[in-house]
This record gives structure tokens, C-alpha cells and sequence, in this order.
């Protein structure tokens, strides 16, 4: 297991499921304390990665008795928008293509688009993905693709 201190400064001490400030000072017997959360991913038969990242220990327990949730911003104009841990999940497995979000403007999308790339890059920073905007309907699909 790597250093608290290791894996705060690598995230850049924001919790990876809230997304919100970690107080690198406070205890780590504290609700809203640092707390490294790690988790194996299976690449193939015979090689297993550990990833590890930074959470508040409240976010990792939490986590413990049910299934993460990474929220949308609610900054952020997005219509039916898909549940982010799993899409990633998914596409970790099989690669490939999904729709996550609709939007009613251009602007909106690329908006999200931006967020979305940028949540990932601490939420699956092993993941190399993409967005792409399309228009249709009156509407602008956000697409995520695995690279």
C-alpha cells in the first residue's frame, strides 16, 4: 500500500467520489479525514493491478455498504445522463462506445464534455477515453469512448 501522503499529492487531494477538497491535516480517525481506497482490476489471468486513490474515510466507508455514486454537476445541462461508475465500469471491461448524456445546446454538451474529462481523469485515471458531440433531433448527444 502507498504512501497517504503519496496518494494525496497524486490526486491533488480531492476526494475521488465526492470530488471535494481532502484536508490533508486533518486526522484520519476523522469522518472527513484522508483515507486511501484501493481496489484490484484484473487485466488478464495473471496480472492484477492494485489502484489506489485518495477519500475522505466518511466517502470510502460509505462506499463499503453501497455502491459508489459519482455525481453530475449540478452546474451542468445534461438530460437522461448515464450513471458514471458504471459506464466507466463497462467500458474498462469491454471497451467501445456509449452514449452518457443528452443535451438541449452545442454549448451545453461541450460543457459537459469538459467536466466529464475531467472528473475521469481522478475518478479512472488509468482509463484513456474520449467524448464526441453529435447533433440529432434537436438535441446533442454526448458520446465516451475507451481509447
Amino acid at each position: 500500500m502507498s504512501d497517504l501522503n503519496e496518494v494525496g499529492d497524486r490526486d491533488n487531494w480531492i476526494c475521488w467520489l465526492c470530488d471535494t477538497p481532502v484536508d490533508a491535516d486533518a486526522s484520519v480517525n476523522s469522518d472527513r479525514g484522508p483515507s486511501v481506497d484501493s481496489y484490484s482490476v484484473a487485466k488478464s489471468k495473471k496480472n492484477v493491478v492494485t489502484v489506489e486513490r485518495l477519500a475522505h474515510r466518511d466517502c470510502n466507508t460509505m462506499k463499503g455498504k453501497k455502491p459508489p455514486v459519482v455525481a453530475w454537476s449540478p452546474e451542468l445541462l445534461v438530460v437522461d445522463p448515464s450513471p458514471i461508475v458504471a459506464t466507466v465500469d463497462r467500458l474498462e471491461r469491454k471497451g467501445g462506445r456509449e452514449v452518457i448524456a443528452r443535451c438541449p445546446s452545442q454549448e451545453d454538451a461541450e460543457q459537459a464534455s469538459e467536466w466529464l474529462l475531467d472528473r475521469l481523469s481522478r475518478y479512472a485515471p488509468d482509463l484513456a477515453v474520449s467524448t464526441q458531440i453529435t447533433s440529432g433531433g434537436g438535441q446533442y448527444m454526448l458520446f465516451i469512448q475507451a481509447d
